[in-house]
């Protein structure tokens, strides 16, 4: 109300809206509190139907584009309600059942679903800000994978440094230590790490949650960590990890024998086939990032440049809203074209019907869209056959129709010029005069379906289509904004780019391909730490050997090769288990497009290389100190 009323009281005031081509006086009497921004229920205005039945006698409320909230009792049962319900609808809406069912639609149905399921349902009609749960697994996934990465590297690590803490052990249990006693400080010694981890995570989560809220489009707040239900998860996640990281190690430290720990014998470094299997699982969950960020990317790629059908360049958009009349509509039409560097202009609805029709024996469902005869110049979408609307034609806009390839093929039409169809339940035949080829205009998740455009002058639309030249825009779109003004001074100018729409049609897969890729960096990361710490471990253990190899005359090649063969045998491994993983949940994902991007063969292999030249990398810097190293000082050494 503030942008209304500024400081001032709103309620008894008056605010005038235009409703049907004139201005109508409310009185406001209520103030809502303003919704989060997560919430799916959003408005700036709620009048009462009461107010839209006498407006408009004839409204019906068999009208099924707005949804229904209903508060149930406690003790109500909502399966039940829905049953009463739709036994009700089916008395009082007979006729209109028998004839939905005549045009092969089906009968109506009424259903319940509770808020919570409507928030994280994509396909429950709502006002806004429904969430599918599948980016909240996938998040939750890459969490989870980052989170097991770092646990095995502190298990190998722990491990690998069996070695330096051997004698430690040896003696404790010598001076009358239980493996009990051991195991306890060992995990003692994990929950202290995880503990100051955990205090590290929360200052750094707190440090990066702007960028993540710009990064997925979310308004995540600081008050959220504060919810009694996700602390009580954030203790849960402590005390596991702990133990998950801490558990095994001190299994395998605390069973050392004593004798041989004493002597410098005992050592589970180095032959523990869990640490090196712990290695492969850690490079699978890397190689399978890799490839899902290769496909996000190529598939991104493939969606914003893959060709459209009509040209989307120098292509505005403008917004009138429901208040465009004819009469305006035309007006503004008229003087628009006037406009210095504006080359064609056309009206178009707000939305696209979709409907059934009778042709050629056949059920169709199709789009129904009204168009006036500039608007599929104006996209530049050719026509393959027949012709485009005329004002030479004044039937055009009662019984003529243009219908695009998709409507053809699935009517089985070869000669679709002058063919008559039926819609709904019209007693009237529409006939085809044209064949417009197919194009996109919305995004391409979904397949060109049949396709109907009508011409009526008189139709309220809601859009208007510009092609201007590329000639000085900005003068272009100043001159558009002053016309607008003139004759609609009560709205703003609303315009956008038909690029840029269509651009942000694949928001969402923007932000999965910057979220995975940097999940991928971060897990590759890591990965390299764990590795090279696990390889400088490995190589202080072996260090006598490539002192005793370099006496005998191996090169810096040959040790190098030796060191690093082990490590690069276990991300070979990794490879072959995560490309069957990474090739399901590719193929699976690319099913929610209906255009999708080959699976390339050469995809995988570049994955593979690329893990293996990150892992080479990270390995030969510690491979290729202990080759160049002095032998005759590791063989010194006690």
């Amino acid at each position: 109300m503030r942008k209304y009323f500024g400081s001032q009281q709103a309620i008894g005031k008056t605010i005038e809206m235009e409703i049907n081509e004139k201005f109508e006086p409310f009185t406001v009497t209520g103030v809502a509190r303003r919704a989060p921004q997560n919430s799916t229920i959003r408005f700036e205005f709620i009048l009462p139907f009461k107010y839209r039945e006498a407006l408009e006698p004839d409204w019906s409320w068999n009208w099924l584009s707005y949804p229904t909230y209903l508060l149930l009792e406690k003790t109500a049962d909502p399966a039940l309600v829905a049953k009463k319900m739709n036994a009700h609808y089916a008395v009082a809406n007979a006729k209109a059942n028998e004839e939905m069912k005549s045009l092969g639609e089906g009968s109506f149905t009424w259903g319940l679903q509770s808020f919570p399921e409507m928030h994280l349902d994509p396909k429950m009609f709502a006002t806004s800000n429904v969430s599918d749960p599948v980016y909240s697994y996938i998040l939750s996934g890459i969490a989870l994978f980052i989170l097991a990465i770092a646990c095995i590297n502190f298990i190998n690590l722990t491990i690998a440094q069996s070695l330096r803490r051997a004698k430690e052990i040896g003696i404790r249990k010598v001076v009358g230590g239980q493996r009990k006693q051991l195991v306890i400080q060992f995990l003692g010694e994990s929950v202290l790490l995880c503990a100051i981890a955990f205090l590290l995570a929360i200052g750094l989560a707190i440090a990066v949650l702007p960028t993540f809220n710009n990064l997925a489009n979310k308004q995540l707040s600081l008050s959220y960590l504060a919810d009694p239900f996700l602390i009580g998860g954030y203790l849960v996640l402590f005390l596991l990890t702990s133990f998950i990281a801490g558990f095994y190690p001190a299994l395998v430290l605390s069973g050392f024998d004593p004798v041989k720990t004493l002597y410098g014998r005992g050592s589970a470094a180095g032959k523990n086939y869990l640490s090196r299997s712990l290695v492969v699982v850690q490079f699978s969950l890397a190689t399978f990032l890799i490839i899902a960020t290769v496909f996000v990317y190529a598939q991104f790629d493939f969606l914003t440049h893959k060709e459209l059908g009509y040209n989307d360049k120098n292509l505005l958009q403008v917004t009138v809203h429901q208040d465009g009349n004819h009469r305006l509509m035309k007006l503004l039409k008229e003087e628009f074209s006037k406009v210095p560097g504006v080359e064609m202009a056309a009206p178009r609805m707000n939305g696209i019907w979709q409907t059934r029709s009778k042709a050629n024996d056949k059920e169709i469902e199709f789009r129904y869209e009204h168009i006036d005869e500039a608007y599929l110049p104006t996209l530049q979408v050719p026509m393959v056959a027949g012709r485009n609307f005329s004002a030479d034609f004044p039937g055009d806009s009662t019984r003529a129709i243009l219908v695009n390839e998709a409507y053809v093929k699935a009517a089985g039409f070869t000669n679709p010029i002058g063919q008559k169809i039926q819609v709904n339940n019209d007693a009237g035949r529409l006939e085809i005069i044209g064949v417009v080829k197919d194009y996109h205009y919305e995004s391409l998740k979904e397949k060109i379906g049949p396709q109907v455009f009508s011409s009526d002058p008189n139709r309220q639309f809601g859009q208007f289509m510009i092609r201007i030249s590329p000639d000085n825009t900005p003068r272009t779109i100043a001159g558009l904004e002053k016309v607008f003004h003139s004759l609609v001074p009560y709205r703003p100018f609303e315009y956008d780019f038909k690029q840029d729409l269509n651009y942000r049609n694949y928001e969402s897969e923007n932000r999965w391909k910057s979220i995975i890729s940097f999940a991928s960096l971060i897990t590759i990361f890591i990965s390299c730490i764990g590795l090279f710490g696990l390889a400088t471990l490995t190589i202080r253990r072996r260090v006598k050997e490539i002192g005793v190899r370099k006496v005998l005359g191996a090169s810096v090649f040959q040790i190098s090769r030796l060191v690093s063969g082990n490590f690069l045998v276990l991300v070979i491994i990794a490879f072959f288990i995560a490309v069957p993983v990474a090739w399901y949940a590719a193929h699976t994902w690319l099913q929610g497009f209906a255009y999708q991007v080959p699976m390339h063969w050469w995809i995988f292999p570049l994955a593979c290389g690329a893990t293996i030249i990150v892992a080479l990398v990270t390995v030969s810097f510690q491979a290729i100190g202990a080759s160049m190293a002095n032998p005759v000082k590791s063989l010194r050494t006690d």
